[in-house]
């Protein structure tokens, strides 16, 4: 589909401060966040890599700041306070350097991280949840008011998209837990378009990333049984990461990135 065809991406490298966010083995967190962005480049993207900034311990989860689709950017407002600052640098990114249209929230009382957004490449459901509120919802549907928008209720304190995420045309990816499948469910009863869903063992694996026709998923040593139902559910390419430590708080391998397609190629960034 040419929903998930991108030409960049933008990245934050690791600040230290993001020692203060949970027990994560920092060196060994920025060698899994090399690697996760040597495989974007891989992939065929352009990487835009922004510097740490430690004032910010969360800045590497740059998904939370924006959503854009179809070359058109939505600033989020995050729901926690503190990472409000965020969406100053990537805003100047995505309009300086990627030329991007930009969309602002007007609603001072929505909360909404990108985290929360999962666009199936026909429709937008939008998590209700610790972090993003139903202004933020009506703000995704108001930015992209040629698809269907569907707010659902998400657990705290957890994202909506570390409990499903696109793996594929029409596919979703879902944990075989509890709540993942309850939120499924919320999804199915709501949804404007029928979609496959792939249940995976371990609840960790459901958060994958599908870009340029290759779904990216965690590594063996994280999922192993969920790489086996890759290996035998998937006939299309596969790559595989490790994503364990920054996993430990976030959903690692879609809040690490943005995904964005230029009908123009950019050189030179």
């Amino acid at each position: 589909m040419a929903a998930f065809r991108y030409t960049h991406a933008v990245v934050c490298r690791i600040p230290l401060s993001l020692r203060t966010r949970g027990e994560i083995e920092l060196e060994e967190a920025k060698k899994q966040h090399e690697n996760y962005v040597r495989l974007l480049r891989e992939l065929g993207l352009d990487v835009i890599e922004l510097p740490p900034d430690e004032a910010l311990p969360e800045c590497v989860f740059v998904e939370d700041t924006a959503v854009v689709c179809n070359g058109t950017a939505l600033i989020t407002r995050p729901g926690a306070a503190h990472r409000a600052k965020e969406v100053e640098t990537i805003r100047v990114v995505l309009k300086k350097e990627l030329d991007l249209p930009i969309i602002e929230i007007s609603d001072s009382k929505a909360k909404l991280d990108g985290g929360d957004v999962l666009f199936t490449g026909r429709e937008f459901f939008v998590g209700i949840s610790q972090w993003t509120n139903e202004a933020g919802a009506r703000a995704v549907a108001a930015a992209f008011p040629e698809y269907p928008c569907t707010p659902i209720k998400v657990p705290d304190p957890k994202h909506l998209k570390t409990y499903i995420t696109v793996g594929g045309p029409d596919l979703l990816c879902v944990g075989a837990g509890k709540e993942a499948q309850e939120v499924l469910k919320r999804m199915e009863r709501e949804a404007t378009f029928s979609y496959q869903t792939l249940t995976l063992p371990e609840d960790e694996a459901a958060n994958v990333l599908y870009l340029n026709g290759t779904l990216v998923h965690r590594s063996i040593d994280e999922i192993p049984q969920s790489f086996k139902v890759f290996s035998e559910k998937i006939d299309y390419p596969r790559r595989s990461v490790n994503i364990s430590q920054l996993a430990k708080t976030s959903c690692g391998l879609t809040s690490s990135c943005i995904l964005v397609r230029r009908s123009r190629h950019i050189r030179n960034l």
